[in-house]
């Protein structure tokens, strides 16, 4: 009997990441909910999971630091075998500004979070999936926004950009480890009911633009976390460097 493939989902204790979680355990998969700060939530993933008979375990990281991602992926080596799948959903964004207000600091802050922080997530999955490097294969899938194509002007266009930066990471390293077994994809979520929004400093954002969506209505974590679990499955076999929105239309 083939062991469970293991997932690792940063971010994982709120939001699409919980429910790529959570959905990712109900299908089969050993799941790593890594968090950062809220101990809590990820823990609380971590225990709907196990009271439905999955595996899963809770592990703090900063994914802008490279140590602390590489320590990551050894705690799940050794806790739940080696990763076969990786969903970098871990993001931040500031509160909302025009670029002329932003100091340099809160633009670095979300680029290592959300630019490097996945960048170094995947170069630890493809240093074990590859079979380049005797790796079984696997499939990463990461979460950009459709602030990618939005620009988010007036609001965040740092966090805009780094997404853009993700659409165009995901494209390069789909193709630089298509022959090494490696499927990278990526979703652009639209307007979803998240705690993200707060953190941007308007927690109702979602029903305030939902009107721009031709579906007239924001998105649940849920669906996301569908589209994601599908690019990780043998059904996206023939799926790499494509990049799906989840967005309602918009």
């Amino acid at each position: 009997m083939n062991p469970a493939p293991v997932l690792i989902v940063t971010g994982g204790g709120r939001g699409i990441g919980a429910a790529t979680a959570r959905l990712a355990a109900a299908r089969g998969y050993s799941v790593c909910v890594n968090y950062q700060h809220r101990r809590d939530a990820a823990e609380g993933v971590v225990r709907d999971i196990a009271s439905r008979h999955g595996r899963a375990i809770a592990v703090q990281a900063d994914v802008s630091c490279e140590t602390s991602v590489v320590e990551l992926f050894r705690e799940v080596d050794e806790a739940l075998g080696t990763v076969s799948a990786l969903v970098n959903n871990a993001a931040t964004l500031g509160p909302q500004m025009r670029l002329d207000a932003m100091e340099a600091s809160r633009i670095e802050q979300i680029f290592a979070v959300n630019v490097l922080g996945s960048m170094i997530c995947a170069r630890e999955a493809v240093r074990r999936m590859s079979t380049r490097n005797g790796g079984r294969g696997g499939a990463i899938v990461n979460v950009s926004s459709g602030a990618a194509k939005s620009g988010s002007p007036g609001e965040y266009v740092d966090y805009a950009a780094s997404k853009g930066a993700i659409d165009t990471f995901t494209v390069g390293l789909a193709a630089e480890v298509a022959l090494e077994g490696i499927r990278v994809n990526a979703v652009r979520p639209g307007f979803i009911y998240t705690e993200l929004h707060a953190k941007g400093g308007e927690p109702q954002r979602v029903d305030r633009v939902k009107s721009l969506v031709p579906m007239k209505r924001g998105g649940e974590p849920d669906e996301v976390a569908r589209a994601i679990l599908w690019l990780l499955s043998e059904e996206a076999s023939y799926v790499t460097g494509t990049i799906v929105d989840v967005s309602g239309g918009r």
